[in-house]
């Protein structure tokens, strides 16, 4: 593509990325609407996120990953072990560390809410989509995720 035919799209993909971030904003602030799993800082969701995707951790490790200082990730998991979300088991070679990991009624929790939100999300494409437009909506969730992995 040149140059020229690059900066002469430019205007039409500033307002697609535009409708694009605010389309997906709101579709994730109805999702959320539909579940109320506690009031969760963004540092304490990151780091329920990391344990559930990436398996228990340290708060050294926890820290590292989220570029965060360790002293400021010991008050954040303190916190989530407050509200019943995480749990410490000491390691069985190392007892001076503590490895975190989600509690099992939190899973169930996390469960519980993504339920809620597919759930809300099926009646929306049932009710607001024909079926050609699934279809489309199909295609558009690959490009989404390809522009995700970016």
């Amino acid at each position: 593509m040149s140059t020229a035919s690059r900066s002469s799209d430019t205007p039409q993909l500033a307002a697609l990325a535009g409708e694009l971030r605010v389309a997906i904003s709101k579709l994730v602030r109805r999702a959320r609407e539909q579940v109320h799993a506690g009031d969760f800082t963004n540092s304490q969701k990151s780091v329920l996120l990391r344990l559930e995707r990436d398996g228990p951790a340290t708060v050294s490790m926890l820290a590292r990953a989220e570029g965060m200082r360790p002293q400021s990730m010991r008050i954040t998991v303190a916190a989530l072990e407050a509200a019943g979300a995480v749990r410490g088991k000491s390691d069985p070679q190392d007892g001076r560390q503590t490895f975190l990991n989600l509690t099992p009624s939190f899973v169930k929790l996390l469960k519980t809410g993504r339920a809620a939100k597919e759930d809300w999300l099926i009646r929306a494409l049932e009710a607001q989509l024909a079926p050609g437009e699934h279809e489309q909506l199909a295609a558009a969730v690959k490009l989404l995720s390809k522009l995700a992995d970016f």
